[in-house]
Formats: structure tokens, C-alpha cells, sequence
């Protein structure tokens, strides 16, 4: 077995649960997209999104934390090789990752406008 390969399932499980947690407490961002996810939710919800339409919603708002949660790792990792001090090269890394961040919750809200449009559409004019 190698040095940091886990020996079962469970523990697998304990370390990614807790780098989500460390992501929600330690990353603004991370809690401001989350929290935004469950809105967006909750209006599917309550706009009766059909299935395909809200795995679709899902699906983009997942995308938009997996983004923030790379972009963490790659300032994490940026930062600790460069032992925090500025680099031009670290800051083109962190403003890449940011933008892949800006880039994803930009085509989440684009994808959760045109299907609650839609909705919104055809409750009051259809």
C-alpha cells in the first residue's frame, strides 16, 4: 500500500467530507455559491421545474462549486510554493482559476434564467 493511499471506503469518505467543510468555513465564495444554489432551487421548486429541466439546474450549480473548490486548491498550492510572496506567475494562475470560477456561475445563471423565463413565461402568457 502506498504512503498515502487510504485503507477503506470510510475513511475516503471522512477526508472529502471534511475538504467540504473546509471549503464551506474557510471560503466565502464557496458559502455565497452555495447559498445561492439553494434559491435557485428553492424557485425551481416552487416555479414546478420539470426533472430534466432541474438535474439540468443541478447539475451548473454543482459545476460552480467544483470550480470554486479547484480554484481553492490551485491559491492553496500557488501560495505555499511561493510562500505567500507575490509572483507574476502566481498571480496569473490565481486569476485563470477565478476566471474558469466567473466563466461557470456565468453559465449557471444563464442556464437557471432561460429555463425559469421559460416557466415564468408560460405561467402568465400561455
Amino acid at each position: 500500500m502506498k504512503k498515502f493511499q487510504s485503507r477503506s471506503f470510510q475513511k475516503s469518505l471522512s477526508y472529502a467530507l471534511n475538504g467540504v467543510r473546509l471549503a464551506f468555513r474557510s471560503q466565502r465564495n464557496f458559502r455565497k455559491h452555495l447559498v445561492i444554489a439553494f434559491l435557485t432551487f428553492a424557485i425551481a421548486f416552487f416555479l414546478r421545474v420539470e426533472i430534466v429541466e432541474f438535474c439540468i439546474i443541478l447539475f451548473a450549480n454543482v459545476l460552480v462549486l467544483v470550480c470554486e473548490m479547484f480554484n481553492s486548491v490551485i491559491e492553496f498550492v500557488i501560495d505555499a510554493y511561493y510562500k505567500n510572496k507575490w509572483a507574476k506567475l502566481a498571480k496569473l494562475s490565481k486569476d485563470i482559476g477565478a476566471g474558469a470560477v466567473l466563466i461557470s456561475a456565468c453559465v449557471s445563471a444563464l442556464i437557471s434564467l432561460l429555463i425559469f423565463g421559460s416557466k415564468i413565461y408560460q405561467l402568465y402568457y400561455i
